[in-house]
């Protein structure tokens, strides 16, 4: 895929084996990623009904991509780069344990002041601010390229200066990469975080390829970001049918186009956003369709598909998927006042994507499994810890960052990244008053931001989580 603004550094070219084909590939791409461009786009079946499954989130939080790789089962494909003659099948419908247990691997164990799991701007932003301060860092990301959703955005963004407005998410991720780099934080990458047994310090077991960890830790922050929401209609798990995430995976990460026309369900920023992408990597959008009576997302951005010829269908939603072993085509319908499809207003596009950009929830298995107090707030996406607005919880040496603490934007995430790591380096007596400077400061930011029409919500939710804190952490 030739792109007008990235450049994919591929690295050298390599073959693996898939039921009895030879794929040809590249180093840096994930196994699934590279069944995509090689036009296979069903990656499993469904345990009950044997339908077919494709390509959906891109970050190994679904379970559409779980294959069989070298014999082990439930590989998370998307996730898990590509190797020169490794073998790969698909699960019909489920795998199967291989006949010899793997060799056992001795645990590497490390003993750090911060750990912070997940690797995208909350994380990166944490990681920094601790590492400034004089602490002992390590990051553990799961991921094939660390980033987060950075690594992603080809598109501006807003705020001011010192937040990086007008500058592109990908060099945002370059850049904190590169300061990162600059200090002496230990990275842990395709590194999945399996529990934090927490206690008056926190022992965290890690799973990497390589073998397990045991890291030790005074603090942790948990900046795993969200998943991809679905929403229900008839075939909504046809190869074709993706979230907005994982398609800006396949196409920024890996140069990856999986289709030639989309219909885009979401008018808020990230489908606005989308829009204008796939424009650029040269897909024909049909359309936007919005079920509410008007466009979520910033008006700039709105007005920007509009002049490239994109419809946005306000009241309108995604009646049903057309295909049978992948997306063939798309039937929207008109609703009334009361979100009811209204009959005979049914419209059909002829696509081979259906891309979902209704919204994201936070990702917060590893803050409940430690026993964190947590609530239900629809205005930050869902099930969110308890937390103040320093981002700490109930549990002693947690915090939380990013969308994992409430779905917001990647501006809020770098600054609350700042935040708990400044505040946790502070809590293990690290310069704690340059500490509260720093604090101060992306305090002031994230008020200052928070303060615009679009995060009215967010603030709300925000509010009552902190009320919440006041009698959960004190």
């Amino acid at each position: 895929m030739a792109h007008p603004i990235l450049e994919f550094d591929r690295g050298r070219e390599v073959e693996f084996n898939f039921e009895g084909r030879r794929i040809r590939a590249f180093e840096s791409e994930s196994i699934a990623a590279a069944l995509v461009a090689e036009g296979i786009l069903t990656l499993g079946w469904s345990p009950k009904r044997r339908r077919p499954r494709g390509f959906f989130c891109g970050i190994g939080k679904c379970s559409s991509c779980l294959m069989t790789v070298d014999g082990v089962p439930n590989v998370r494909t998307c996730i898990t780069p590509v190797r020169d003659g490794v073998e790969v099948r698909r699960q019909r419908p489920l795998g199967e344990l291989p006949k010899a247990p793997p060799p056992e691997a001795k645990a590497g164990e490390l003993d750090v002041d911060l750990l912070v799991i997940g690797g995208g701007p909350a994380g990166l932003s944490a990681a920094i601010e601790a590492s400034r301060l004089g602490a002992r860092v390590a990051i553990a990301d799961e991921n094939v390229r660390p980033g987060g959703q950075l690594i992603k955005q080809t598109h501006k963004f807003f705020g001011s200066r010192e937040n990086y407005a007008g500058v592109r998410g990908i060099e945002i991720a370059r850049i904190l990469l590169r300061e990162l780099d600059g200090l002496s934080a230990t990275w842990l990458t395709r590194a999945t975080v399996i529990a934090d047994y927490a206690g008056r310090s926190h022992d965290v077991v890690v799973s990497t390829p390589e073998g397990p960890w045991r890291i030790r830790a005074d603090a942790v922050v948990v900046s795993t970001g969200a998943t991809e929401n679905m929403i229900p209609f008839p075939n909504n798990d046809l190869p074709g049918v993706m979230g907005a995430g994982g398609l800006q995976t396949l196409m920024h990460v890996f140069g990856v186009v999986p289709g030639e026309s989309a219909l885009i369900v979401g008018a808020g920023n990230v489908g606005l956003i989308l829009a204008y992408q796939l424009l650029q990597a040269g897909v024909d959008v049909k359309a936007i369709v919005e079920i509410m009576p008007k466009i979520g997302g910033y008006a700039v951005h709105a007005a920007k598909v509009r002049r490239m010829g994109v419809p946005i269908l306000l009241r309108h939603t995604l009646r049903r998927a057309v295909g049978r072993e992948r997306v063939e085509g798309a039937e929207i319908v008109r609703v009334d006042e009361s979100f009811r499809p209204i009959e005979g207003t049914e419209e059909r596009f002829d696509v081979d994507m259906i891309v979902l950009a209704v919204g994201l929830t936070p990702s917060t298995e590893v803050p409940r499994q430690a026993g964190a107090a947590w609530d239900y707030v629809p205005e930050l996406g869902g099930p969110v810890p308890i937390h103040d607005p320093y981002l700490r919880t109930s549990v002693e040496g947690m915090y939380v960052a990013g969308d994992s603490s409430g779905i917001e934007e990647a501006t809020t995430a770098m600054l609350e990244g700042r935040v708990a790591g400044a505040h946790a380096a502070a809590e293990l007596g690290l310069r704690p008053d340059r500490a509260e400077g720093v604090i101060k400061e992306a305090l002031r930011q994230l008020e200052s931001f928070r303060s615009g029409p679009f995060s009215a919500k967010v603030v709300r939710g925000k509010q009552r989580v902190w009320e919440r804190a006041r009698e959960v952490i004190g």
